[in-house]
This record gives C-alpha cells, sequence and structure tokens, in this order.
C-alpha cells in the first residue's frame, strides 16, 4: 500500500468510527495506533505509546487551558451573564432589532472572560431568549442571534482553540490574543449590521418600537464594572509584561471567583460545579489532544505530510489561492467535527504547508495571520449545518422552535462571516495591527 493510500485509510477508520458514534478522541487513537502498527510494528508502537502522555502533558503551557475554562464557568455560574445582558440592553434597546444586538453585545463581552463558543451561547441563552420572546421576536431570530454570538467566545480572546494552536505551532500567545482583537471586534460588529439589516428586510421577526427597554442607569454601569476590571487586570498584565499568559490565566480565575462571591451569586454547590465541569472539559481536551498525537504520529510515519508539503510548493498556484482552498476544506470537515479536534488534526498537516509560502510576510507573521483565518473558519462550523453545534445548544434550550427556523435564523451570520473572513485573507494587516505593539 502507498502512503497516500495509507494516510487515506487511516482517515477514513476514523470516519468511520465517528460514523458508529465513538467519541473523537477514540477514533482518532485507535485510527493512530492501527496505523502506526502497520508501519513500524508492535515493538515500536509501545515504546511510542509509552512516553506519549507525558511528553504531551509535561508541557507548561497546557496549564493554561483549565485555568481559562475555570475563568468561564466561574463567569457563568456567578451571575455576570445577566448583568451583561441589563447593561447590554440599555446600551442597545433604542435601535430596531435591539434587544438581538443586545445579546451579540453581551455575548462578546462574556466571550472577553469565558474563552468557550458553548458557555458563552449556551449562559447569554438562558438570560436573553426569555426577554426576547417576551419583547415578541420570533424563534427564528432569536435562535439565530444566540447561536451565532455564541462564536463570539472564541473569536475574542481569550480562546481556547487559539491557545491549542499556540501550544501546537510554537507561536506567542499573548501575540495571538492580540492578532485576534481586531477580526473578534469585526465579527461583533457585523453580527449587529445583520441583525439591523435582517430586521428591516423581513418584517415581523423583531417588534417596531419597544418602549420596554432598561434605563441606562449608574447600577447598570456598576454590575458591569467588575468584569471591565477582570478584562483589564488579565489583559493589561499579560501585555504589560507583568505576568504570562499562563499566570493571567490564573489571575483572571481568581478574579472572577472574587466578582462572583461578591455578586453573592455563587454558592457552595455551584462553585463545586465549576472545578467539576472545568475537570471534565480538560479531561476530554486532553484526551482529544492524545487522539490527535497519535493520529498525527502515524500520518507522519507516511511522509503524506511532507509530500503535500513540497507538491503545494511545486505548484504555480498563487499562496491565497492555497490558503482559500484549506479555509474551504475546514468548512466542509466542520458538518462533522469540532472545532477542537479539527484544528490538533490539521494544524500539523496544514501549517507547514502555509509556512512554505511566500506570503511577502515574515514567517511570525504568516503564522499568527493564518491561525486567525482557522479561527474565524471552525466558527463558521459551529454555525453552518448539518451540525452546526452552536444551533444544537440553543435550540436544544428553545424547546418551542424547530430546529430548521434556528438553522434559517443563522443565515444572515453566516454571510457576515464569510464577508469578514474574505477581508482578513485578502487584508492580513487587520489582523496584524496589534501585534506590533506586543513585545
Amino acid at each position: 500500500m502507498n502512503s497516500i493510500a495509507l494516510a487515506a485509510s487511516i482517515f477514513a477508520c476514523m470516519l468511520a468510527l465517528m460514523a458508529i458514534r465513538a467519541p473523537i478522541a477514540i477514533a482518532m487513537f485507535v485510527a493512530g495506533c492501527l496505523g502506526y502498527v502497520y508501519q513500524v510494528g508492535m515493538s515500536p508502537f509501545l515504546n511510542n505509546l509509552n512516553g506519549l502522555a507525558y511528553a504531551r502533558f509535561a508541557s507548561y503551557d497546557l496549564s493554561v487551558i483549565p485555568l481559562f475554562i475555570l475563568m468561564g464557568n466561574f463567569a457563568t455560574q456567578g451571575g455576570i451573564s445577566k448583568a451583561l445582558f441589563q447593561f447590554a440592553s440599555a446600551v442597545m434597546g433604542r435601535f430596531r432589532g435591539g434587544l438581538a444586538m443586545a445579546a451579540v453585545l453581551a455575548s462578546a463581552a462574556f466571550g472577553a472572560i469565558c474563552g468557550s463558543s458553548i458557555a458563552t451561547a449556551a449562559t447569554i441563552t438562558s438570560v436573553a431568549l426569555p426577554e426576547m420572546k417576551r419583547h415578541g421576536y420570533s424563534g427564528r431570530l432569536a435562535t439565530g442571534t444566540l447561536a451565532a454570538g455564541g462564536t463570539l467566545g472564541i473569536l475574542i480572546p481569550p480562546s481556547v482553540p487559539l491557545v491549542i494552536y499556540a501550544i501546537l505551532t510554537e507561536q506567542n500567545i499573548a501575540k495571538l490574543f492580540a492578532a485576534a482583537t481586531i477580526p473578534g471586534l469585526i465579527a461583533m460588529t457585523g453580527y449587529m449590521i445583520a441583525i439591523g439589516v435582517y430586521v428591516r428586510l423581513f418584517p415581523g421577526h423583531a417588534p417596531e418600537h419597544d418602549d420596554d427597554r432598561p434605563p441606562l442607569t449608574w447600577a447598570a454601569v456598576g454590575q458591569v464594572a467588575p468584569i471591565a476590571a477582570i478584562f483589564l487586570i488579565v489583559f493589561g498584565g499579560i501585555y504589560g509584561g507583568l505576568f504570562t499568559p499562563t499566570e493571567g490565566a490564573g489571575v483572571g480565575a481568581a478574579s472572577t471567583f472574587i466578582a462572583a462571591l461578591i455578586k453573592r451569586e455563587l454558592t457552595w454547590q455551584k462553585a463545586m460545579h465549576c472545578f467539576y465541569a472545568t475537570a471534565g472539559a480538560s479531561a476530554m481536551i486532553f484526551m482529544i489532544f492524545i487522539g490527535a498525537d497519535m493520529m498525527n504520529g502515524a500520518l507522519a510515519l507516511t511522509q503524506v505530510p511532507g509530500q503535500l508539503a513540497a507538491l503545494v510548493q511545486g505548484w504555480s498556484v498563487p499562496p491565497l489561492m492555497v490558503v482559500t482552498a484549506i479555509l474551504l476544506f475546514y468548512v466542509v470537515l466542520g458538518a462533522v467535527m469540532d472545532e477542537l479536534s479539527m484544528i490538533l488534526l490539521t494544524i500539523p498537516i496544514f501549517f507547514p504547508i502555509v509556512m512554505g509560502l511566500d506570503f511577502g510576510l515574515p514567517k511570525e507573521s504568516v503564522a499568527i495571520w493564518f491561525g486567525i483565518l482557522v479561527l474565524m473558519t471552525v466558527g463558521f462550523g459551529l454555525l453552518a449545518p448539518p451540525v452546526g453545534l452552536n444551533v444544537y445548544v440553543v435550540n436544544g434550550m428553545a424547546k418551542d422552535v424547530p430546529i430548521a427556523e434556528s438553522y434559517r435564523g443563522v443565515y444572515p451570520f453566516l454571510v457576515s462571516d464569510v464577508i469578514r473572513t474574505t477581508l482578513l485573507l485578502f487584508v492580513p494587516g487587520i489582523t496584524l495591527w496589534l501585534v506590533r505593539f506586543v513585545g
């Protein structure tokens, strides 16, 4: 069996296991094990397996992942989302479709202290969905908005997928966070514009006027002041050189815990739930790490990734076209895989290909720019059918809305995603502008 056929067989084995509902970590691990044993035999495979877990988990940088997840859990259980949505409603309520815009704004603010798309979607939905229904928003617009807003949890730093990308490609986490800031804000603005256009093109999905909007008071500002303080402490400290991203994640988790205590909504049971949920999510991510490492090891033995890189470099194809093809592949792959699995599985293959192309930029800039493009594209996969994990999460909380309606509701936001990603693809300077201020 030649190397290409073998690599294709390994992928086919993984997809077959996924088709019978095996967890993605197990599917990648088993496919990788079979491919590894086939190529080198049992004894070398066991030697590799003996040190695989330690080689991966001995990395100090990995500790940033559970810390950011814990920070998000404290924010979720501490009642912070309610204050954010009330403040956003007071700010955006004067506009047509303002409550939907407020949900996007609250999602962006919550994402700035969370780092998880699913957690952001579920948390803001629990607060915003009843209010949107009470004010006469259609199920289509409400669920579509909340599913799209949830993606801001990973598009705006801190972002767990971006941390994983940084670890895999040995890039600076702080620089990647800086690079994601402007695209994240563009995503938030684009979603608000999409809402504004939608409610005018399709009347009846949102009220013409909202006379019941909450007033913007100093009390409302005071409720969100702790969240702003946490953001400034964490990212001000990271970019000011006071602590590393890992230390910043620890400071952020502790600060969010204190803010939740001050709001008096974090009970002992909720605090324990935060730790248990963090342990479960971290274990899931680390298991995917192990599965992806085994599968990538098997693929590396086939030498197909290197062959692909050499082949692409030999083509007379513009580099931007190669990157476009990779991003389109991510869109297709997003129909069957979650964002973390996609990044862990594909970055070891695609990253060398991209780094071998000439974009007229320094190699570090190319690595950072490509990472943000990947982040934007996996966010697309969280919304697009047939999977759209965010859509499933939000629709599961809106019992009276058919799933087909929720999918129709995300179409305007997918258009916004396409426009934003195209802009970032052809204008790398948007992504890289803030990076130059990070030492």
